[in-house]
Order: C-alpha cells, then sequence, then structure tokens
C-alpha cells in the first residue's frame, strides 16, 4: 500500500490473486451538504417536517395543530369505550394522587394544598400537549426532595415561609422554560448522557434519604436537621431519644405495614392493583377517623391542620426575578427540571413499549416544559410523570390522556368542596405514605444486574449512591452526572478491541475470550473495534493494534507456526471514519 487512503485488494482464493475488485474511493462532498446532513442527523433524526410535503396550505395547517396539540388528532377517535376505561383509571389514580400530592408538599416544606393545586392544572396541559396514553401527571418525592434542598440552603421555610414559596414558584417557571427551551432546540439527546446505572444509583440515594428524614414524622419529632446525608440524619433521630413519641410511632409503623401489605398483594395478583392504588387514601381517611375520635391531636400527634378551599390562585406575580434570589431559582429550577424531565420521559418509553406505539422526546419536553410554566402561574410546584401513579394508570386499563383530565377533575372537586376533611389528617400517614412510596424507587434487582452484566455501570450506579446517602443531593447528583459523562468518553476514547476466531464447523467469528473454543485462523488476525475511529482515539488505537500484532507475531515465533501475513479489522461498529484517523491507522497495512 503506497498511501494511508489507498484501496484494498481482496484476494479471491487462499494461494494467490487472479482477479481483485477495486472500490474507487467516493468524491468527496461539498462542505455545506455535509454539515446540512450532520445537523439534520443530530437535531432533526424523525424528520418532523416529512408530513407536511406535498400538502395544500389547509391540510398544513390542521397537521401543524395536530404536531403541536396532540389531543386533536386523537380526540376524533375518541369512542365511549375509551371514555369508561379512562374514567375508571382517572378515578383510581385521583385517589393516589390526592395523599401523595400532599404527602410530597409537606416533603418540598411547601403548603400541603400546593400538592393538590399541582395535581389539578398540569395535567389538563399535559392532555393537550403530551403524547403518552399513559403518562399520569403529578409531583414526585425526588423533585420535592430536591426543592427543598437547593431552597433550603438559602431561606428557611420557617422564618420566611412567604419567599420560600415565591421562589419554588419561580425555580418551577425555570425549569419549564428548560424543558420546553431543549424541546424546540431538538436538544433531548442531552438527557441520556445521564445513564440508567446513574438514575438507578441516584434515585436509590434519594429514596433512602427521604425515608430517614419521615422518621421525623414517625416518631413525632418537632426539630430536625435540614441536612440530607446520613449521618447528620441519624445523629439529629438518636439525639432525640427522649423526645420520640409511641403513639406517633405505633401509627405510623401501622400505616405503613399495611402499605407495604397492600402492595406485595398487589404485585403478586395484578388483577387487583386498585387495592394498592386506594391504600394511601384509605390510611388517610381511616387515620384522619382515629385522630378525630380518640382527640390524638391533644397527646402529641401532628395533624396537617386548616387547609385553604378553592381552586389554584393566581401566583405570576409571585415570581421573583430580582437578586440575590434569582440565581438560587435558575439553578434550582434546571437541576429539578432535568431530573424530572429524565424520568418523566423515561417513564413515558416504558409503557409506550408495553403498548407498541412511540412517544417524541422533544415534543414531550415541550409539554412537561409548559405544564410547568403554566402551574408556576397557578400556585404549583414542579410536576412531571410519576412512574408509580403512571403504573397505576397503566394497570386500571387506561387508553388516552384522558384520565389525567378526569384525575384533574376528581381533585377539582376534592379543592372545592372536600379540604376540610383533611384537617385531622395525621403528618405521621403522610410519612408512612412517603415511606412507602420511597422504598419502591431502591431497585436492588436492577442494581445486581448491573453488577452481573457490567462492573462500570455498577460502579457507576453505587458511586451515585454514596454521594447522594453520605454526601449530599448536590453531590450525588454531580457524581452521577460526572461518571456517567466519563463512562462515554472513556468508552469513545479507549474502545474496546478484541481478537475474532471462528466457531468450529461454522462460517462465524466470535471473540476469542468469550469463546474458548474459538480457532484462530493460521497467519491471520481478525480484530474487532467496537466504536467510531476519529482523532481522540486514533492513536490510541494504533498503538493497540500495533501490540496485538507484536503478541500474535510473539505467539506464532514461539510456537514455530507461519508467520503473520494479513491483519482484518472487523469495523461493523462503525458508522463513520475521519480520513485522517485512516491515515493515522494505515502505517499497519503499509508494515505488512
Amino acid at each position: 500500500m503506497d498511501k494511508g487512503n489507498a484501496d484494498y485488494v481482496y484476494p479471491s482464493s487462499k494461494e494467490n490473486v487472479e482477479n481483485a475488485h477495486r472500490v474507487a474511493i467516493p468524491p468527496p462532498q461539498p462542505f455545506f451538504n455535509s454539515l446540512k446532513y450532520n445537523l439534520k442527523e443530530t437535531f432533526f433524526p424523525d424528520d418532523p417536517l416529512r408530513l407536511f410535503k406535498n400538502k395544500p396550505a389547509s391540510k398544513k395547517f390542521i397537521l401543524g395543530l395536530q404536531y403541536v396539540f396532540p389531543i386533536f388528532e386523537w380526540a376524533p377517535r375518541y369512542s365511549f369505550q375509551f371514555l369508561k376505561a379512562d374514567l375508571i383509571a382517572g378515578i383510581t389514580i385521583a385517589s393516589l394522587a390526592i395523599p401523595q400530592g400532599i404527602s410530597y408538599a409537606k416533603l418540598a416544606n411547601l403548603p400541603p394544598i400546593l400538592g393538590l393545586y399541582s395535581s389539578f392544572v398540569p395535567p389538563l396541559v399535559y392532555a393537550i400537549m403530551g403524547s403518552s396514553k399513559d403518562l399520569a401527571v403529578g409531583t414526585v418525592a425526588v423533585a420535592s426532595l430536591l426543592i427543598a434542598s437547593f431552597l433550603g440552603q438559602e431561606v428557611n421555610y420557617n422564618e420566611n415561609p412567604k419567599l420560600y414559596l415565591h421562589l419554588a414558584f419561580t425555580a418551577t417557571f425555570f425549569a419549564g422554560v428548560f424543558q420546553a427551551s431543549l424541546g424546540l432546540l431538538r436538544l433531548g439527546f442531552i438527557v441520556d448522557f445521564l445513564s440508567h446505572a446513574a438514575i438507578v444509583g441516584f434515585m436509590g440515594g434519594a429514596a433512602t434519604v427521604v425515608c430517614l428524614q419521615q422518621l421525623k414524622g414517625i416518631l413525632g419529632l418537632e426539630h430536625f436537621t435540614h441536612a440530607t446525608d446520613v449521618m447528620s440524619v441519624m445523629h439529629s433521630i438518636f439525639s432525640q431519644t427522649q423526645r420520640w413519641r409511641w403513639e406517633s410511632g405505633v401509627l405510623g409503623c401501622g400505616f405503613l405495614f399495611f402499605l407495604l401489605i397492600t402492595r406485595y398483594f398487589s404485585k403478586r395478583k395484578p388483577k387487583f392493583f386498585w387495592i394498592s392504588a386506594m391504600a394511601p387514601l384509605t390510611s388517610v381517611i381511616l387515620g384522619s377517623l382515629l385522630v378525630y375520635l380518640s382527640h390524638a391531636e391533644r397527646h402529641g400527634v401532628q395533624v396537617i391542620g386548616y387547609l385553604k378551599k378553592g381552586l389554584n390562585p393566581p401566583s405570576f406575580s409571585d415570581l421573583v426575578f430580582v437578586s440575590p434570589y434569582l440565581t438560587t431559582a435558575i439553578k434550582t429550577g434546571i437541576i429539578t427540571g432535568v431530573i424530572a424531565m429524565a424520568e418523566g420521559i423515561a417513564v413515558g418509553r416504558s409503557f409506550a413499549m408495553f403498548k407498541n406505539y412511540h412517544i417524541d422526546g422533544n415534543k414531550e419536553m415541550i409539554a412537561f416544559g409548559m405544564m410547568n410554566i403554566a402551574g408556576s402561574c397557578t400556585s404549583c410546584y414542579l410536576t412531571t410523570g410519576p412512574f408509580s401513579r403512571s403504573a397505576v394508570n397503566f394497570n386500571a386499563g387506561c387508553k388516552t390522556a384522558v384520565s389525567n383530565i378526569v384525575m384533574s377533575m376528581a381533585v377539582m372537586v376534592t379543592l372545592l368542596f372536600l379540604t376540610p376533611l383533611f384537617h385531622y389528617t395525621p403528618l405521621v400517614v403522610l410519612s408512612a405514605i412517603i415511606m412507602a412510596a420511597m422504598l419502591g424507587l431502591i431497585d436492588y434487582e436492577a442494581v445486581i444486574h448491573l453488577f452481573k452484566v457490567d462492573k462500570f455501570d455498577f460502579i457507576v450506579c453505587i458511586g451515585a449512591y454514596v454521594g447522594v446517602v453520605f454526601g449530599s443531593i448536590q453531590i450525588g447528583l454531580v457524581i452521577a452526572i460526572s461518571i456517567s459523562v466519563l463512562r462515554v468518553l472513556l468508552f469513545v476514547a479507549r474502545p474496546r478491541t478484541s481478537v475474532l476466531g471462528n466457531i468450529p464447523n461454522s462460517r462465524i467469528y466470535r471473540n476469542i475470550e468469550h469463546y474458548p473454543n474459538a480457532n484462530n485462523v493460521t497467519g491471520v488476525l481478525i480484530l474487532k473495534i467496537d466504536a467510531p475511529i476519529y482523532f481522540a482515539n486514533a492513536s490510541y488505537l494504533r498503538e493497540r493494534i500495533a501490540r496485538w500484532v507484536e503478541e500474535e507475531e510473539d505467539k506464532l515465533k514461539a510456537s514455530e507456526e507461519s508467520s503473520l501475513h494479513y491483519v482484518i479489522l472487523d469495523m461493523g461498529g462503525e458508522r463513520w471514519i475521519q480520513r485522517s484517523s485512516y491515515q493515522n491507522l494505515a502505517f499497519i497495512s503499509r508494515k505488512l
């Protein structure tokens, strides 16, 4: 081979080359054509404009309306059978959304009524703009914990509850703006940098921290640490042993046991999914009745107290756009927005696969963003598509996003007429509901699977978990993102290479380390490269392939076999190879 970009010659027989088929090098593409193609593949892989080609103006308008508001696409086909299914699913998830909403608002150190507000407006917006049939919108525990952690560093919610509340609205607004911007700019792939292993570890760590913090409510403690690491939480618990209240402890453990038993039964008997879905609301009703009849609030059992009746009041004028708190609101909004968006899209895609339909990640980001922007202006805080609520919606047989509308209407009735009934709801029941939900987020089966399949992903998962539990939510988040990005960089800069051998009695070639029975081809070294080749890894691959060649030659000399004649590079995993990188590898062919 005389030059780095010369043609390869493939022998037509084992002995010599009688006929050779030469493949010409393709002509260079114009710069702007190549740039246009690359940008299109990066930002518009789904080609959203293909639907508008060769269509009249009226049809384009209708298609555009359906693209932005998917409800106009499926609403004309809506049937009475769908309505019956969505009605049952909506009422079922409302029974879960009401107690969970109140509980998660307390977790975020916000007034409990905000949990109900956040289950009224955002689901209506998502039903109009969302593309998932199964996603049930509402507040989530991890985002609530993040809001409490980030805002609590700047403002004490006990000393200045009004400013804290306004910052929560502002953070929700910026979360929505960030989410919608990512969708409009087609930058949804950024979320993919949060690997599954990192999310499992982070969610598990956050769930552990949340469970430990709920011991405050279970034990009836009034003063508690604002830190989220396990050492601070445990110190706060055991330094106040004389203030533990056995009444709260008995109530909390009893309701937690009830919630866990119902969830276990529903998992074993999927047809009875509604039992676990109704368990939180049942716990709230039973707990309220027990406190009301026994006057337990006089004996140290804390209750929710007064909840304001009425629909969401406007809150746009409460948004804080001035220093020194603007930076905190933006930081909190972006971080919580990314986490909530990643969870919502992952949940939506999971259920879409079960029903064999597709959801557009960028459209989902726009829907999440718009519902959070609308929510921030109507006294709501951050919402997304939680897994527990969506799973209940799926199991209840929902057909469309109308189930979210039904849930929203049920919450509206609660806000207008039923809020006084929650006055005697004990906080210990809310703590039990949160703990039961969080225990389901600790996915130990996924951790075991990661350990068996990929040790590096296992380290990523454990690193994120340890960072959250023994450091803080922020440290765990930084570790999760950093290790995920490092994994991507290592995969690209240090691609996996392996020697292939022939499986006996076949024409199949596999990694000889994985298949010990694979045979080396005499005089031929077959190497597989599992990543694209370009400037970041060309030097490494050149050195690594040269070492493979040297080791193979030494092995052949030691066994007194014939020398190495050919090196075959299997680049089946390649999508493209830069010309400069190609030339960096060409010396091997010249050497042989």
